[in-house]
């Protein structure tokens, strides 16, 4: 699965024979996906499954967005709001390596590289005026 998560478009056992494997080098030269059938249903149950969960991410309201804690929102909402981390763990009454880790739970879950990415990303979502 974490192959399929990273772009694969197929994958072969180990255990596949070498007509299977043939066949395989062939179907993916002409661009079309390979799968066992037995990984073929896990994929697709995998799929099915994260379809079917509520993809809201906490203070985003926005289908398939990343899942905040309410620490993290509440937290990204101080950070847009102009306030050092300082500020916020005296606010929140946490340590400053709280706050520290909170950004950076969110940088990892919203694949932000900084936090100027971060503030532009809570200012889109009006999170600095909550």
């Amino acid at each position: 699965l974490e192959a399929v998560k990273s772009g694969a478009t197929g994958y072969l056992l180990k255990s596949a024979s070498t007509d299977e494997l043939i066949d395989a080098v062939r179907r993916t030269a002409a661009g079309d996906p390979v799968f066992t059938p037995g990984l073929a249903g896990l994929v697709l149950g995998e799929y099915r499954r994260l379809a079917s969960e509520p993809a809201q991410a906490a203070g985003s309201g926005e289908p398939g967005a990343p899942q905040l804690t309410d620490r993290e929102t509440e937290v990204l909402r101080l950070v847009a709001k102009g306030l050092s981390y300082k500020q916020i763990a005296e606010r929140l009454v946490i340590s400053h390596r709280t706050v520290q880790n909170h950004v950076q739970n969110t940088l990892g879950k919203l694949q932000l590289h900084n936090r100027v990415e971060l503030v532009r990303y809570a200012i889109e979502r009006g999170l600095d005026d909550e």
